[in-house]
């Protein structure tokens, strides 16, 4: 079923609203700097905004919104292929300064193609130092977010994204983990909710595990080595990201999309 135009406004002012929460926890973290905003249009159709914080806590932090739109929808194969599409969502992620505090990604996005929509989306958090607190109340709040889908869903998000952000050629994971999801399908209040709570849960948490560490002494070593480990985020986003891909291949804004690069890094 297709969504309404109702429908498409509450998505665009449910990830605007998104969008300016979090910019605003990550402002209040960082406590130097301000979000620069810059809106980009796509001469194909769509366009968005690319939300960036470059302070003396918060290294690099893009909090992005998009919308897009065409005639053919880019999948490899697949009943979906060669369908009209539009995508719109919300992808964020931080790198701080201090080797003590952990990049964090998170996306939610609708894509409706043909006759048909659904979501997608998750967060993941890669400390470079990890702290056990840290990964148990991440887990802990996507765990209570994926009760707004079903109550038992936690388990196969969870392992979906222990799955989705594998490095192959560096045979690990990339972090500690959290969820991924997609194609899910169902009543549109229903899958907006669960983006909502998604969402919610990321906003609350992450910033509360920043204010931890932002202030934890370093060292040069360990600030050596997170910027070797930041290439490990570097080389998945370049290599095997879905999302980086599908923004190439459909035109997005190219300076959006490497948003969620590393602003140093090392090999």
């Amino acid at each position: 079923m297709k969504l309404l135009p109702e429908q498409r406004e509450r998505l665009q002012a449910f990830l605007s609203d998104a969008r300016d929460r979090l910019a605003a926890r990550l402002e209040a973290v960082d406590g130097t700097a301000k979000i620069q905003s810059k809106s980009w249009v796509r001469p194909e159709g769509g366009g968005g905004t690319m939300a960036v914080l470059r302070g003396a806590v918060c290294e690099k932090a893009g909090v992005n919104i998009s919308s897009v739109s065409g005639p053919e929808y880019p999948a490899i194969e697949g009943e979906h292929r060669g369908k009209p599409f539009t995508a719109a969502g919300l992808s964020t992620i931080t790198h701080m300064m201090n080797p003590h505090a952990p990049i964090a990604h998170m996306n939610v996005r609708m894509l409706e193609v043909g006759d048909s929509f659904w979501i997608g989306g998750g967060a993941d958090l890669t400390p470079f130092i990890e702290y056990e607190d840290d990964t148990r109340d991440f887990h802990a709040a996507l765990e209570e977010a994926c009760k707004a889908w079903t109550p038992d869903c936690h388990p196969k998000f969870r392992a979906w994204c222990d799955e989705y952000f594998y490095i192959p050629h560096r045979q690990s994971c990339r972090g500690v983990g959290g969820i991924f999801f997609d194609y899910l399908e169902g009543d549109f209040d229903r899958c907006l909710g669960f983006m909502k709570a998604v969402t919610d849960a990321y906003t609350d948490i992450y910033p509360r595990i920043l204010d931890r560490r932002k202030g934890v002494p370093w060292t040069e070593e360990e600030k050596e080595g997170q910027l070797y480990w930041r290439g490990r985020y570097a080389e998945f986003n370049l290599a095997w990201d879905r999302g980086t891909r599908f923004g190439l291949m459909t035109g997005g804004n190219t300076e959006a999309i490497f948003v969620s690069l590393p602003p140093t890094v090392k090999w």
